[in-house]
């Protein structure tokens, strides 16, 4: 996509959303890679309006304008390239509980949101990763679900370089090195599922991204969207 990823940057010590922030910014014409990040959000969500909550100063929270000419199609895989980078930023252990929430052990680490028109070119890409949360200062519902990284609160910046060139590589990589990377990060395969449509068991994703299914008569389908939960676990 051409221009380095985080730059210009506007960080702000409180915001509703740093997507919906980012989403203004694209609508005027903001560049590729603009950046912004915030210590606390009031309204930070994630997939199926969710909110995400973060104790202020503790979070990586953060969301880049994403462009593309307009020759090229839309990077359909966007939400599972930004999964495999926060991957390689936190490291060996993490996972990947289709499509795109981030795990450490049992507990969710980071989630992703992608937004944006894309047939107007230009996508937002949001991002959140539990850097520097203690557990015990989450909402009691939340203690049993999240994972942190456990860090200091210095480590964030740090954090976000690593983050910005992970993303940067994977952004130019081929389909099929993002698919196999992500594939290898796969916390489903091979596990019971359940989805708003039935049960069956995770087999991986196919070439556009969907979580392909063995159903419990043997047939085979592919999930393009929705939510998926462990039979065993309600992650």
């Amino acid at each position: 996509m051409g221009a380095a990823l985080g730059l210009p940057r506007v960080h702000l010590r409180r915001t509703d959303s740093t997507n919906d922030r980012a989403r203004e910014f694209a609508l005027t014409g903001a560049p590729h890679g603009t950046l912004v990040t915030a210590a606390a959000q009031s309204a930070g969500r994630g997939r199926q309006g969710r909110h995400w909550s973060a104790p202020p100063g503790s979070s990586l929270l953060m969301s880049l304008v994403l462009r593309w000419p307009a020759s090229d199609r839309s990077p359909t895989l966007l939400p599972l390239v930004a999964a495999v980078a926060v991957c390689d930023a936190v490291g060996p252990d993490a996972r990947i509980k289709w499509p795109n929430d981030i795990l450490l052990g049992d507990g969710k680490l980071a989630g992703i949101l992608v937004e944006g028109r894309p047939q107007q070119g230009w996508a937002v890409l949001g991002i959140g990763v539990n850097v520097a949360v203690r557990t015990e200062e989450l909402p009691a519902p939340l203690r049993a679900l999240a994972a942190t990284l456990g860090q200091g609160r210095e480590t964030i910046e740090p954090f976000l370089a690593e983050l910005l060139a992970a993303l940067t590589r994977r952004l130019e990589e081929p389909r099929d090195r993002v698919l196999d990377a992500w594939r290898e990060r796969d916390a489903l395969r091979g596990r019971e599922i359940a989805w708003a449509g039935g049960r069956g068991s995770a087999d991986g994703v196919d070439a556009e991204g969907h979580l392909l299914v063995e159903l419990p008569d043997g047939a085979q389908i592919a999930l393009a969207a929705g939510e998926v939960h462990l039979e065993s676990y309600n992650l």
